[in-house]
């Protein structure tokens, strides 16, 4: 009698956890990304763009181009809203050096916008980018659709660069700089992912991986490759994955 009252309590508890095991999943929910198209009448390649978020994303600016194997501007793809009219929702209450409104904040993307024009003008509400290669921030995870505007003639390259605004650590800090609002209002600079396609031998997915990163005030648009200081904002994409048709 006592042997089985005690393989009744025995199987009783073993049920008890493998229920509780096998609910736990069920709490865990899976964020979907956001969608996202742009350029939809664009004639020449279409790329799927999947960005997973890192643990150091919190709403940054970003811009997508094609430039040439010998670093020409070919492009642009896809810029985040703010950085293609100038204009900035959001301010930092804590310190007041991010206003909102139209500014020109040459430290967000200084590659990029280097690299568009010769003068390196930064897009503003009277000379925006292109609403078809624009659109509003993701908040998370996304998969972007878009497309060039024309075949290109041989191997060409896709660059990201990204930034997120007071992304500071122990070596890009609040006092490095001092004579250099621009830097403040941007710490570690932005960071450039990129790769290489070649159309005539497409690959089934591209993975793009960090190259370089910004001038900290945005005065020039050099590539400067070491990344050894960077911490978060290295983390501000987990993983960009590219697939072009």
């Amino acid at each position: 009698m006592k042997t089985t009252i005690i393989s009744v309590i025995i199987l009783a508890i073993s049920v008890s956890v493998f229920a509780t095991i096998g609910k736990e999943p069920c709490k865990r929910k899976k964020t979907e990304k956001e969608i996202i198209e742009a350029n939809i009448n664009g004639k020449g390649y279409t790329f799927e763009i999947e960005f997973t978020t890192g643990k150091g994303h919190n709403n940054p600016s970003f811009a997508i181009w094609i430039e040439t194997m010998d670093e020409k501007f070919v492009q642009e793809i896809f810029v985040t809203k703010a950085v293609s009219t100038g204009i900035y929702r959001y301010a930092d209450p804590s310190s007041g050096k991010w206003e909102a409104g139209e500014k020109m904040y040459h430290a967000t993307l200084p590659y990029f916008l280097h690299k568009r024009t010769v003068d390196a003008t930064i897009p503003n509400s009277e000379n925006p980018v292109v609403d078809a290669y624009t659109g509003a921030t993701p908040k998370g995870d996304f998969i972007l659709t878009t497309k060039s505007n024309e075949r290109i003639d041989g191997k060409f390259r896709l660059v990201l660069e990204i930034n997120q605004a007071w992304d500071f650590n122990d070596f890009w800090h609040n006092a490095k700089f001092p004579e250099s609002p621009e830097y403040h209002n941007s710490c570690q600079p932005s960071i450039m992912y990129a790769v290489t396609i070649d159309p005539k031998n497409l690959m089934e997915e591209y993975i793009m991986n960090p190259i370089g990163h910004g001038h900290y005030a945005g005065t020039d648009g050099k590539l400067y490759t070491d990344l050894s200081t960077f911490t978060t904002a290295l983390k501000i994409a987990d993983r960009i994955k590219v697939i072009v048709k």
